[in-house]
């Protein structure tokens, strides 16, 4: 149905894909599979039209074609589903599903309420329980997931192009995707699915196509392959899974973080949470989504000061936490969920994000140092193996995962006593999630306490030494890891 021959992309003298080759056909899942930076996305915003600079070939349907923007690829029958989502927060849920094709009445008058009938509809396929005229700055990120989704349902699609679109939502809303794809299938179209999970890709794809660098390494029938193989040719190298001391015990040490009774925002509980953390700890947050688990986060490094309630004690002595600027200055520090909202500032380079949190440490009588800031982002390119061509290249223009690792790098400057992360190696590859995961155990081992929240279990069970379980905005399950598996945890969750 769409073929890509021999494409190359360059960004600024860097190129991205060199004659990269690819096939999708009709009433298949492929699988675009490589690490951060192989050059995925790339490929997929030139199928699409994001991208119009490019050399080499895609035939539609047999027939060359060659699209000015994504109206085109549109109307061509090509939608993606964005990883880093592509929604305007201050509109509605209806107005973002038809932004560009809004419905009229014969007045020529917007028709609101055919509008939101429609998106009613689309939004109940895809088990989306929301009000559409609900603004969509008010969706948690695995809601705005599901409605990327739902938007892309709505064109007479072909092609749809899937990018990531499980690395914010639940193990439940990600069956209810599968279920869709397997409708899509039936209907003859072709799906590009691009993916880091590898049980997702060997349950619903038929294909695989391998990219490394920028370049087209193997692709062939998923059923032809395992998971060490595909492993080996996205790393071009054996890529071993950094597996955290389960037996490690850490009741010995002094609590660095105690919280009593913290009642979170939108939560009508009786009863708080409570917990304490130990230096060298490593604490996993499990929860379903809506649990309370990046209210937690937020909540104690005090993003919803006046709304919630509760004490935070940091080495023993009690903090009012009124602002996170409070909490940086108390030794608190907060990776955030949405990394491209509240992570980073895309036009600013490397080296610019990650001085932001220490400024003050970069200056001297007012006056930024260049030499200091300079030294920081060469040290932390070096230490987390970020992959960029300078400390001066714009931050928007690095892959998600090197993007992830510049927002690590910038909360490690404030040399912080905790450590919060919220979903850290989201839409990250299996090599650079286990640096990120020996990256934590070293820290740990420095004792720093670290608060780690994910959707993914194993990731949980892999790095953490004790494992809370959020419903509801209450802890509903506290386990050591020695005694921490999936079943009981996913009982607490849905408690």
């Amino acid at each position: 149905m769409l073929i890509a021959k021999n494409i190359t992309k360059r960004f600024s003298g860097v190129t991205a894909l060199q004659e990269v080759r690819l096939e999708l056909n009709a009433g298949h899942v492929t699988s675009i599979i490589g690490e951060n930076g192989a050059g995925k996305s790339t490929l997929m915003k030139i199928l699409s039209g994001v991208y119009t600079d490019y050399e080499g070939e895609l035939l539609m349907n047999g027939e060359a074609v060659s699209f000015k923007n994504t109206r085109e690829a549109q109307n061509a029958g090509i939608a993606i589903i964005h990883q880093e989502l592509n929604l305007l927060p201050y509109l509605s849920v209806a107005e973002n599903i038809f932004l560009g094709r809004e419905l009229k009445n014969e007045f020529g008058i917007l028709d609101k309420k055919e509008m939101y009938i429609r998106s009613a509809l689309l939004l109940d396929k895809v088990k989306l329980k929301i009000d559409p005229n609900t603004r969509v700055e008010k969706l948690k990120v695995g809601e705005r997931q599901l409605l990327e989704i739902a938007k892309a349902l709505m064109l007479d699609t072909k092609v749809l192009i899937m990018d990531e679109p499980t690395s914010a939502i639940t193990d439940s809303e990600a069956k209810i995707l599968f279920d869709i794809i397997s409708e899509l299938k039936k209907e003859g179209k072709a799906i590009a699915y691009i993916s880091h999970k590898m049980k997702e890709i060997f349950s619903i794809c038929d294909d695989y196509v391998v990219l490394r660098d920028g370049k087209f390494i193997g692709s062939g029938a998923i059923s032809e392959v395992d998971e060490n193989q595909l492993i080996k040719m996205m790393a071009g190298r054996e890529v071993e899974l950094h597996r955290h001391n389960i037996h490690v015990k850490k009741n010995d040490d002094p609590k660095i973080l105690e919280i009593y009774d913290l009642k979170l925002p939108t939560f009508n509980v009786e009863k708080g949470i409570t917990f304490d953390l130990r230096r060298g700890e490593v604490l996993g947050v499990f929860g379903l989504m809506g649990a309370g688990r990046t209210e937690l986060l937020e909540t104690i490094f005090g993003v919803h000061t006046g709304i919630s309630q509760g004490e935070i004690k940091i080495d023993s002595i009690s903090k009012k936490i009124n602002s996170p600027i409070t909490a940086i200055k108390e030794g608190l520090a907060l990776v955030t969920e949405d990394r491209k909202r509240d992570g980073i500032v895309p036009d600013l380079s490397v080296r610019k994000n990650m001085g932001l949190t220490v400024l003050r440490q970069l200056c001297n009588v007012g006056v930024l140092q260049i030499d200091r800031e300079r030294a920081l982002a060469e040290m932390y390119i070096d230490e987390l193996k970020i992959k960029t061509d300078s400390d001066q290249q714009l931050i928007k223009n690095l892959s998600g995962g090197n993007q992830q690792k510049v927002v690590l790098a910038k909360w490690l400057a404030t040399h912080p006593k905790v450590l919060m992360l919220d979903e850290p190696t989201r839409g990250i590859d299996v090599h650079a999630k286990s640096e990120i995961h020996k990256l934590i155990d070293q820290l740990a081992s420095e004792g720093m306490g670290i608060i780690i929240v994910s959707s993914e279990i194993p990731e949980i069970l892999a790095v953490s030494h004790r494992v809370l379980v959020l419903s509801e905005g209450r802890i509903t399950g506290n386990f050591d890891i020695d005694e921490a598996n999936e079943q009981n945890i996913l009982k607490a969750a849905i408690a």
